[in-house]
């Protein structure tokens, strides 16, 4: 009786650590899994799955050349930790130069300059992780816990703290000040075959087995923190920190506001894109799919801001976005543009029928159409019930005067009084194409949107069909056709994703090779990730072949693996060089 009284204790213990652990298994779709693992072998797959589950231990800094160096940059920082404490919580690293010389300091370096040819402006900050934390709670109570949504989990474990709208359950009597244990909430098979979370915003963790997904988080917390307000507030207020995160199972520094306009966190692969493309300054580029704005900004920087560089977008407030960063870095030669990039070229016969300025036709609107801000309103009729009695006069066409509805103004009125709408517009001002010229571009870079499968840290993938891959693929097809037609003879395409998926990267390679036999791949500098995947693989019960690159083709490509020593994204280059058109 005594021994298994005196066994229990260690056993609950035992329990505890294993539960407060982070261990996560990455869920996919059982036909999506077989399909990589066809691709990859299952062995390699595994690894990949579960490195996609964690982030990297490291951050990658692209300094803004044309404003300091790499060396610069590096004391900066130096003098920032010693100051501020950039790094803070980040134990045992030390800040330190590699010149191809081991430095003689306990710990490992924290800060030094990228090891590989022709990048030279980048800088890795190295992070430490995963660490085992300890979930004290106080004598006779259960430890107090918090469970987030998995995209607030994803932005925790890269460094950010938790936020309101991220929270979905709290232990009861939490007041602001209470040290609390943070976990995940991932979704979970539904009884219709889909994915459901499962819990109500707002759950009471009464820290016993019936509560929410009490067997589901085991091996899902990523760290704890101090509360940044009660349980009430937490659930009351719309936005603010509800947990200041204190220990956590990956420790990365935080780069918030520190040397704005001199360096931009960037992960590597999409550094090397940019270097890849090789535009040169004076030449006219286009960055068919460019916001946020990084892949962008890196070209300009790389043709020293001089030439034109034409940026697209079709969501307004990512257009936005895009000016602003080019704005922050003092970048002058970025055009940016809210345009579906599959309407990117212009029709020759349109063309013909309006005036083009630099084979672009452009128009400039506000997000409302009839902005009544750009005229002045002369009233007519002062009757209330007066439906048609505004005359609005166009400042730069005072001769052309038209009659517009009372009721239309105030509308508008009332749209700029009232902010953003069901759009979640951000205002101000961007530019409307209507596309531009076959041929007009020297070098165009396709960051196509994908199924972002190789994006880190993923909790989840279980989204993902072979269908909804396939659809990714049809999709990037249709993309890469126009920018084809925008490229001239002589020019270069680059397409990248951040996808594992051979669908998305290898098999339309295989598309563009085939259908335009005038492009061929080209060598890429820097070579930094692995080979390409050669062969094909069958699908739909071998109803359709997917093929994918010769052993040569698989050479020419970059394709970046998250289980690798590079311990990157997932990711994938191509490089086209673009010969003479056929007519």
């Amino acid at each position: 009786m005594d021994s298994s009284a005196s066994a229990s204790p260690s056993a609950a213990a035992a329990a505890d650590a294993d539960r407060y652990t982070y261990s996560p298994r990455l869920r996919w779709q059982p036909e999506v899994e077989e399909y990589f693992a066809a691709a990859y072998g299952r062995e390699r797959f595994a690894r990949i799955s579960e490195a996609l589950a964690h982030p990297s231990c490291y951050s990658c800094i692209r300094v803004n050349t044309l404003k300091s160096s790499a060396d610069a940059v590096m004391h900066k920082l130096m003098n920032l930790v010693d100051q501020n404490g950039i790094c803070g919580g980040i134990n045992d690293l030390e800040i330190g130069q590699l010149n191809g010389v081991e430095q003689e300091h306990e710990g490992s370096s924290l800060v030094h300059k990228c090891p590989y040819s022709g990048l030279e402006n980048v800088l890795f900050v190295q992070g430490s992780g995963p660490h085992a934390l300890h979930y004290d709670s106080q004598p006779d109570q259960s430890i107090k816990e918090v469970i987030v949504s998995r995209k607030c989990a994803e932005s925790v474990l890269r460094g950010a703290q938790v936020y309101v709208p991220g929270v979905l359950a709290c232990s009861s009597h939490v007041e602001k000040g209470d040290k609390v244990a943070v976990s995940v909430a991932i979704e979970q098979p539904a009884e219709n075959g889909g994915w459901t979370v499962g819990i109500t915003r707002g759950t009471v963790l009464q820290g016993l087995q019936s509560d929410a997904h009490y067997e589901e988080r085991k091996g899902l917390y990523i760290g704890q923190g101090i509360t940044a307000m009660s349980r009430s507030g937490i659930f009351r207020v719309p936005h603010g920190v509800a947990v200041a995160m204190t220990e956590r199972v990956y420790k990365l520094p935080s780069f918030n506001d520190v040397l704005e306009g001199e360096i931009f966190l960037q992960n590597l692969p999409s550094v090397v894109a940019a270097r890849v493309l090789d535009p040169q300054p004076g030449e006219r580029i286009l960055d068919m799919c460019a916001a946020p704005g990084g892949k962008t900004t890196a070209i300009a920087i790389l043709m020293k801001d001089q030439g034109e560089i034409v940026a697209l977008d079709r969501s307004h407030n990512k257009v936005m976005d895009i000016l602003k960063l080019a704005a922050e870095l003092d970048l002058n030669c970025i055009k940016a543009y809210k345009l579906d990039a599959l309407k990117s070229v212009r029709k020759t016969n349109e063309a013909k029928n309006i005036g083009m300025a630099g084979n672009c036709a452009t128009v400039t609107l506000a997000e409302d159409p009839e902005p009544c801000a750009k005229v002045d309103a002369e009233i007519t009729d002062t009757s209330e019930d007066s439906s048609t009695s505004v005359v609005q006069t166009d400042n730069k066409r005072p001769d052309d005067k038209r009659y517009v509805s009372k009721a239309d103004l105030r509308k508008n009125l009332r749209q700029m009084r009232n902010g953003p709408g069901r759009n979640n517009c951000s205002g101000g001002r961007v530019e409307n194409s209507k596309g531009f010229l076959p041929n007009s571009f020297d070098r165009v870079l396709l960051d196509a949107p994908c199924s972002a499968l190789g994006l880190r840290p993923r909790l989840f993938a279980g989204e993902e069909t072979l269908e909804s891959l396939g659809n990714h693929a049809k999709y990037q097809g249709r993309m890469f056709d126009q920018a084809v037609k925008l490229v001239r003879p002589g020019g270069v395409i680059v397409y990248s994703t951040c996808t594992i998926n051979p669908g998305e990267n290898e098999a339309l390679v295989r598309y563009a090779l085939d259908t335009y036999k005038f492009l061929s791949l080209g060598s890429q500098h820097p070579k930094v990730g692995g080979p390409g995947i050669a062969g094909s693989c069958e699908l739909l019960n071998k109803a359709y072949t997917e093929e994918w690159l010769t052993e040569h083709e698989s050479e020419l490509v970059q394709r970046f693996d998250p289980s690798s020593s590079l311990d990157t994204i997932g990711f994938f280059i191509a490089k086209f060089d673009v010969g003479q058109k056929e007519d």
